[in-house]
C-alpha cells in the first residue's frame, strides 16, 4: 500500500511540474515572407534573377523567330508549288524541313539549358537569404527564451491566436528598418 501511495505521489508531482514547465515555455510566430521580401538583399537576388530569366526568354524568342520564319518561307514555296517547279521546290522543302527540325531541337534543347541554369541560379541568390533570415530567427528566439516559434507563412497552421509576433524584432535583427506591415494570414 505504500508503494502504491509513493507511485501515486511520484507521478502527481512529475504531472505537476511538467505542467509547470509547460506553462512557462514561450511561443511566437513570425511572416518569414514578409522578414524575406524585406530583406535588400532578397530586392536585389529577384532583380538578378528576372533580368537573367528575361535573358533566356529572348534567346529562346529570337530562336522562335528565326523557326517561324523558316516555316513561313517553306509553306510559301508548298503553295506556289507546279507540276513545273515541282523537283526544284521539293529539294528546297527538304532542305528547310531539315533546318525546321535542327532549330526546333536547338529551341528544345535552350528551353532545357536554361531551366537548369535558372534553378541553380535560384539557389545561388536565395539560399543565403533564406539561410539568414532563419538565423536570425532562430538567433532571436534563443535570446528572449522562446520555445517555439512558428511560422505563419510557410506551414499549415490553420489557426493561430496566441504567442509573440516576432517579425518586428526579427526585422531589426537584420538591420532592416522598412516597417510596413504585413498582410495578416487569414484563418480558414
Amino acid at each position: 500500500m505504500k508503494n502504491l501511495f509513493k507511485g501515486v505521489v511520484v507521478v502527481a508531482v512529475l504531472f505537476l511540474s511538467t505542467e509547470f514547465v509547460s506553462a512557462q515555455q514561450k511561443i511566437g510566430h513570425v511572416n518569414s515572407n514578409d522578414i524575406i521580401q524585406a530583406m535588400p538583399e532578397f530586392k536585389t537576388a529577384q532583380s538578378e534573377y528576372e533580368t537573367l530569366a528575361k535573358t533566356k526568354e529572348g534567346e529562346i524568342q529570337q530562336m522562335g523567330a528565326e523557326y517561324q520564319k523558316k516555316l513561313t518561307v517553306a509553306q510559301d514555296l508548298q503553295r506556289n508549288r507546279s507540276e513545273a517547279n515541282k523537283d526544284s521546290v521539293d529539294t528546297k522543302l527538304q532542305t528547310l524541313t531539315v533546318e525546321l527540325q535542327e532549330i526546333e531541337r536547338r529551341i528544345n534543347e535552350s528551353q532545357r539549358m536554361a531551366q537548369e541554369e535558372m534553378g541553380k541560379k535560384e539557389e545561388e541568390l536565395f539560399t543565403p537569404i533564406f539561410q539568414k533570415a532563419n538565423t536570425a530567427v532562430q538567433s532571436l528566439a534563443k535570446e528572449k527564451g522562446y520555445a517555439y516559434v512558428f511560422d505563419v507563412a510557410n506551414s499549415s497552421i490553420p489557426y493561430f491566436a496566441g504567442g509573440d509576433d516576432l517579425t518586428a524584432d526579427v526585422k531589426t535583427k537584420l538591420g532592416i528598418t522598412n516597417t510596413t506591415p504585413a498582410a495578416t494570414p487569414t484563418n480558414q
